[in-house]
């Protein structure tokens, strides 16, 4: 049974940083490409960051230079660091786990809230 547990979102001011975890089992990890998706009340998910098995990674032009996608493959997590964050970049963010062939596996999601 594939489970992706995220944890690290809450409530930062604008300009401020978080740090996102996403712990996955049941998965070799390693061979699987890792993204970040987020929802805004009313918005379609959308990809946030993604690194491949061989650690490409790709990033939403809304956050390149504001975040940093990395995976440790020895502990099945993967990382998404986020800095100067805005009040538009509130939303759910989910963990996502694909691999060719099989169907995507999502998180539960967490809750980051950029405000004042």
């Amino acid at each position: 049974q594939v489970q992706l547990v995220e944890s690290g979102g809450g409530l930062v001011q604008p300009g401020g940083s978080l740090r996102l975890s996403c712990a996955a089992s049941g998965i070799i990890f390693r061979f699987y490409t890792m993204g970040w998706y987020r929802q805004a009340p009313g918005k379609q998910r959308e990809l946030v960051a993604a690194i491949t098995s061989g650690g490409s990674t790709i990033y939403a032009d809304s956050m390149k230079g504001r975040c940093t996608i990395s995976r440790n493959n020895a502990e099945n997590t993967v990382y998404l660091e986020m800095n100067s964050l805005k009040p538009e970049n509130t939303a759910v963010y989910y963990c996502n786990a694909k691999i060719r062939g099989s169907l995507d596996n999502w998180g539960q999601g967490t809750q980051v809230t950029v405000s004042s």
